[in-house]
């Protein structure tokens, strides 16, 4: 095996405060995407932090390090879990800090130490697993409008209307699969998730015209902070949007 060549291997375990991926193999150029989307899968199943530990984890350049800054930025948008990385080698270490990575993740010793320490922002959750029918949009309607109503964030409720219909709609045309809704509130911002069953990539479609049903992307886009496609670990996506409330500024819903 080449120094470029590198396999990669994530195995996770599930506890009460977060969720540990083991990390062992070697990261190297080919081997990134598999270490990055392993990641980013696990962070999909909603756990209440995630922490990589890379002590099994041999690095043969250490510009690939940025895969943990690059992980950090994209959960922080969604699910906006916090993120960890563990490692007792001073060679990682020094990697990491080279790369300034450790500004953005923290880097603890132990598991023990990291799961103490993880920043978790207070958060509510609902789900819903809805039945696959024609009736499904409107029932993930109600379901988020007493959602919204228990939270009180009635300002958020518009928005989230339009952005589920979509999501569970875009679930009933194009898979098999029943949709499952999850809705977290942290601080300013309200996430609208829709789980289902199939591996493929979710298009959302533009509207042709004004009797076509579903909203589009250009809509979801149009009202959402930021929203994207994310593969689960235990197989499926999860199709999400983030929803800033209306007293945010300005700038937080074009991301700036």
């Amino acid at each position: 095996m080449s120094l470029a060549a590198g396999e990669v291997h994530v195995e996770p375990s599930h506890g009460t405060g977060a969720t540990t991926a083991f990390v062992t193999g070697v990261l190297a150029i080919d081997s990134y995407p598999q270490l990055r989307d392993g990641l980013l899968k696990l962070s999909a199943e909603a756990p209440d932090g995630l922490i990589a530990d890379i002590g099994g984890l041999t690095i043969h350049d250490p510009a690939l390090v940025t895969v943990f800054s690059l992980v950090a930025m994209r959960i922080g948008d969604w699910p906006g879990i916090p993120f960890a990385v563990v490692t007792d080698r001073p060679e990682h270490r020094a990697m990491l800090g080279a790369r300034t990575v450790d500004r953005f993740v923290p880097v603890h010793d132990d598991r023990d130490t990291a799961e103490q320490r993880l920043q978790r922002p207070p958060r509510r959750r609902a789900a819903q697993l809805l039945a696959r029918s024609a009736n499904s949009s409107a029932l993930a309607r109600d379901f988020v409008r007493r959602v919204c109503a228990e939270w009180t964030v009635p300002d958020l409720a518009e928005d989230a209307l339009l952005v589920v219909t979509e999501l569970v709609e875009n679930v009933i045309r194009h898979t098999e699969s029943a949709p499952r809704v999850r809705l977290e509130l942290r601080r300013d911002l309200l996430s609208v998730a829709v789980t289902d069953d199939e591996p493929r990539p979710a298009v959302l479609r533009e509207r042709l015209g004004a009797l076509e049903p579903g909203l589009g992307l250009r809509m979801v886009a149009e009202v959402a902070k930021v929203w994207g496609c994310s593969r689960s670990w235990s197989g499926g996506k999860v199709v999400w949007a983030v929803l800033p409330t209306r007293t945010a500024p300005s700038g937080d819903r074009d991301g700036r």
